[in-house]
């Protein structure tokens, strides 16, 4: 069963008892404002107070339970939200890891200026060479030869934009 349908459930139940507490209350008062106009007073023969006999108690362990119950209700209907959200988060996040981790062990097969490229076309799929070039620090001709080597590697693809490329992965994590 879920937690909605539960949580609905509960609430039912703590109406109903805070119901039942309150008829068996009325009802309580309405004897004891019989037997008061009946007698004139409140004392019964053995001395005892009508309103000193009820058990306060009763009442109000009867009303924080009901409370107790509502209250436990109210957070299971709304907690199967927020736990779908936790639950959709923690997914995304192990995706996001997964996806590192798959980088992180392709970049180990490649040489420094490489890694250096290819974080930073992750970084920014689409980045222009010129761009590019100044994220890597690497010179014009060098930069041009590591893309080489990983388009042939087939890590990436140049697409011509106007008077420069544009580098995009090939791959997706």
């Amino acid at each position: 069963m879920d937690n909605k349908k539960l949580g609905i459930i509960l609430i039912v139940i703590g109406l109903m008892l805070a119901v039942t507490i309150q008829m068996i209350k009325v009802k309580e008062d309405n004897i004891t404002n019989k037997v008061i106009s009946e007698k004139g007073s409140c004392f019964l023969e053995d001395g005892t107070c009508l309103h000193e006999d009820r058990s306060l108690m009763f009442y109000v362990s009867g009303w924080i339970i009901s409370a107790v119950i509502i209250s436990l209700s109210i957070y299971l209907i709304f907690f199967e939200k927020s736990q779908k959200a936790i639950i959709s988060t923690l997914e995304k996040q192990k995706q996001v890891q997964n996806e590192e981790e798959k980088f992180s062990i392709l970049l180990k097969g490649l040489n420094e200026e490489e890694k250096k490229v290819l974080k930073a076309v992750k970084e920014q799929d689409g980045i222009t060479q010129q761009t590019l070039r100044f994220r890597t620090g690497l010179h014009k001709s060098k930069l041009s030869i590591v893309l080489d080597g990983l388009e042939k590697k087939d890590l990436i693809a140049r697409k011509l934009k106007g008077k420069t490329k544009e580098i995009f992965l090939r791959f997706k994590l």
